[in-house]
C-alpha cells in the first residue's frame, strides 16, 4: 500500500492520533475516562486490533511527552496539557 492510501509516514499517523487523543482528553475535562473507555471512544466499537493499539500508543507517547497522566487506569491531562490549552492562538 502507498503513503498517499495509507495516510502518510508511521510518524505522520502517529502524531494525527495523539492530537485525536490529546484534544478529546482536554475537550471531557474534568471527567476522566479509563484507558479502556478512552480507547473504546477512539475506536467507535471497531474489533480489530490495529486501531485499538495505535490509541493505545498515543496514549502512552502523550504520557511520556508529559502532557497526559495516566494513573490508577485513569486518563487525565497534565497542567501543562491545561494551560496550553487556555493558551489564546489566534
Amino acid at each position: 500500500m502507498d503513503r498517499a492510501r495509507s495516510g502518510g509516514t508511521n510518524a505522520a499517523r502517529d502524531r494525527r492520533d495523539q492530537a485525536v487523543v490529546l484534544t478529546h482528553v482536554l475537550a471531557l475535562h474534568p471527567a476522566h475516562l479509563s484507558v479502556a473507555e478512552l480507547v473504546g471512544e477512539m475506536i467507535a466499537g471497531a474489533a480489530e486490533f490495529e486501531p485499538r493499539d495505535r490509541y493505545e500508543r498515543a496514549i502512552h507517547d502523550l504520557a511520556a511527552a508529559g502532557l497526559l497522566h495516566v494513573q490508577a487506569g485513569l486518563v487525565t491531562p497534565t497542567r501543562a496539557a491545561l494551560v496550553f490549552n487556555s493558551l489564546d492562538m489566534d
